[in-house]
């Protein structure tokens, strides 16, 4: 993994815990139970989440999600356990117009899931195997069908299958849901640690431009203003602002009351700004395999512009936003957009196809397509990119993903 400087630290990564709490420690069946299971709704409770946490990630309350599904349908084995979180992984996905950072979330629990089912299992089995030894010399004396019977209990439960100890599997799954939400819990600590990170790029004197209002990028920010460094702050508003792009103007209110010169340019004006600025800080929906990343759309343009002016561009992510593709160009990404809506003017139209534009775009705010869509921006163009294990290289990522998924 390589790192830009010395004295930014680099962690080992917290994003999957490792250890399984004693069965003492899990939390009951009741007390896990957060809905009631004819009336589970993934989809709703995913959109639930995110109104109710603005500071949520998608990926975050996509694992969140999953893990409210598991409390509210407790599944009796192993294989039904994985069977009913692809089922519902796949009809989040499906309901999202962008499901890269969704799929980020489930496909990083769900490798979470089979670890951890995995070492639940390989525990249970290796205290059976503890007992059957202490109890050797009475299985010497009964016959091997009465002796075959425990280890064939053993084997259901290390295995997966639906013959297993109800009681065994459901430590698994206590097991299983306290680590999903310890899982969760070092997720929404990524954007701290990053902040702690990142603030040190920010320095005296420096101008920072940004766009998209990515929470992670306001937590650096902040972090810089609270530790006295003075800067400034251009902002590249969008140009239509809806609901979902509220954390940009959230980005802009808050460093401003935090003292922080804030000035807000619309996206022609980017180009004329950068002989003004020092750097790019820019958030991600997804970081892939080649080091790139995908994002809200204008951050491959931001990229662009920043390279053809010498300026660094950061990235700054959790690593749950690490996903497995690995997009050729801007037109390879597993997500259908219609950013380039070819248009004639309709028949019996009166007037020009240009004022029809005009009136629909600029006064009602329709620009189909548009909103929410994403670009990818090549490796070639970032600088470095920031993650709560700490600063990398692009071409460092497929190794952090190897360590995420393997």
């Amino acid at each position: 993994m390589a790192s830009t400087g010395a004295d930014l630290p680099v962690r080992s990564n917290p994003a999957i815990p490792i250890s399984i709490p004693p069965p003492e420690a899990s939390t009951s069946a009741s007390a896990l139970a957060l809905e009631d299971p004819a009336s589970f709704n993934i989809v709703s409770t995913y959109h639930s989440l995110l109104s109710s946490d603005p500071l949520l990630t998608m990926p975050v309350a996509a694992i969140e999600s999953l893990i409210r599904l598991l409390s509210a349908h407790p599944p009796s084995t192993v294989s039904e356990s994985l069977s009913l979180l692809d089922t519902h992984a796949s009809i989040l996905k499906k309901s999202a117009r962008n499901p890269i950072a969704v799929g980020a979330g489930t496909d990083l629990f769900m490798r979470y899931i089979v670890s951890a089912l995995q070492t639940g299992s390989a525990s249970t089995s290796s205290s059976n195997n503890n007992n059957n030894k202490n109890n050797n010399n009475n299985n010497r004396g009964r016959s091997g069908a009465e002796a075959g019977a425990g280890d064939a209990s053993k084997d259901n439960i290390a295995g997966g299958g639906s013959g297993g100890s109800g009681e065994d599997f459901n430590a698994i799954r206590h097991h299983l849901l306290s680590n999903g939400r310890l899982f969760v819990d070092r997720a929404k600590e990524a954007r701290g640690l990053i902040a702690g990170v990142a603030r040190r790029f920010v320095r005296d004197g420096c101008t920072v431009l940004t766009s998209g209002g990515s929470r992670v990028v306001n937590a650096v920010l902040s972090a810089a203003s609270d530790a006295g460094v003075r800067f400034r702050v251009v902002y590249v508003q969008p140009p239509v602002l809806r609901p979902s792009h509220r954390a940009g103007p959230d980005l802009v209110r808050d460093l401003r009351r935090k003292g922080v010169p804030v000035a807000s340019i619309g996206e022609g004006a980017v180009a004329y700004a950068m002989g003004k600025i020092d750097m790019v800080i820019v958030g991600a929906e997804g970081v892939v395999e080649n080091g790139g990343v995908i994002n809200r759309m204008g951050t491959y343009q931001l990229g662009l512009l920043a390279k053809s002016a010498t300026k660094p561009l950061y990235v700054v992510a959790e690593s749950h936003k690490f996903v497995r593709l690995y997009p050729l160009g801007q037109y390879d990404l597993p997500i259908e957009q219609t950013v380039l809506d070819f248009k004639v003017a309709a028949e019996g139209e009166e007037r020009s196809s240009d004022e029809a534009m005009t009136s629909r775009s600029v006064v009602d705010g329709d620009m189909p397509g548009v909103d929410d869509a994403v670009d990818f921006t090549p490796p070639d163009l970032i600088t470095a990119l920031v993650t709560e294990v700490g600063v990398h290289t692009p071409s460092a990522v497929s190794e952090e993903l190897i360590k995420i998924w393997y």
